[in-house]
């Protein structure tokens, strides 16, 4: 569903915020969990990484309930979707720099990775999609299996990506989407319309799944500081990532600050927080613990008070 045509005067803004933006976040984030969480700073660098994600899943609804006019709608939508492989890369590398234990010897095998992970998953996904528009094209594929074969292909991919190199597959299939949706030589209607109905059945199945690691008392453990942190996150950290990469740009105010109070945390947080949190758990790390607790209060009081 990401055209390039939707988003040719604001593509810079986009770029913008998947890059500069997730950096301020990030970085925001992680000094906000050791400030006023009081978290160790690796915990705090890695929950920092893993809330650089918004939600597409949550973003979506919430924009076809609201109908914004202008460029927001089309920016937002693009910055939902990249920015999950984005995050969730970050959150490996930073995972993988823990362990290693040395900022310094981590840096450079930390840079190389995510070249190697961008330049693998692109190269796979651009392929993919190619392939699988051309089946389509030449009939290969009859009318009634298109979204069965495209399932089969979006698992295939993501598997062969992950198998060159580990932690590609999200953004291969990402990449391969995006190929999809701007194509002019078939169709899409039935895949689309496919990909609507399997990605609410599996969103929920997912996040009733992640949630019942969560017990109640984890939730209301944490605290007052979990108030000021998540009101932090709303009312600095989004802003002042929507400042620094729409600086320049010719988004108007309103623009400016509805894209600032639009960034719920969706499956992909709560997904990532569940399979770190269980690896540095098993490593051992202090407070490993409250990583799922906390990535879930951030992921239900962002949902509620912007939708």
């Amino acid at each position: 569903s990401l055209r390039f045509d939707d988003i040719r005067p604001t593509g810079r803004v986009i770029r913008n915020l998947i890059t500069v933006g997730a950096l301020v976040s990030f970085v925001l984030t992680s000094a906000a969990a050791v400030g006023i969480l009081g978290l160790n700073l690796a915990l705090a660098v890695q929950l920092g990484a893993v809330l650089v994600v918004t939600g597409p899943t949550v973003i979506g609804p919430l924009l076809r309930h609201v109908r914004p006019s202008g460029n927001v709608d089309s920016i937002l939508r693009w910055e939902g979707i990249l920015i999950d492989p984005v995050g969730a890369t970050l959150a490996v590398l930073v995972f993988d720099a823990i362990l290693i234990g040395d900022v310094e010897r981590a840096l450079g095998p930390t840079l190389v990775a995510v070249v190697v992970v961008a330049v693998t998953g692109i190269a796979v996904g651009w392929v993919g999609g190619i392939v699988l528009v051309q089946l389509l094209r030449r009939y290969m594929i009859p009318d009634y299996l298109q979204s069965a074969v495209t399932l089969m292909a979006v698992v295939a991919l993501f598997v062969l990506s992950e198998t060159v190199r580990h932690e590609s597959g999200l953004l291969a299939t990402t990449v391969m989407g995006i190929v999809m949706a701007n194509q002019r030589s078939v169709s899409l209607r039935r895949i689309v319309e496919f990909k609507e109905n399997i990605g609410v059945l599996l969103i929920s199945v997912l996040f009733i799944l992640l949630a019942a690691r969560l017990r109640i008392e984890d939730l209301t453990a944490l605290g007052g500081e979990t108030v000021l942190f998540i009101a932090v996150l709303l009312f600095v950290v989004r802003p002042a990532a929507v400042l620094a990469s729409t600086y320049g740009s010719p988004l108007t105010t309103g623009e400016r600050v509805f894209l600032s109070w639009m960034a719920p945390r969706g499956i992909v947080a709560a997904a990532v927080a569940s399979v770190f949190a269980l690896r540095l758990e098993a490593a051992h790390m202090p407070q490993a613990e409250l990583l799922v607790p906390l990535t879930f209060a951030v992921i239900v009081a962002t949902c509620a008070i912007y939708g």
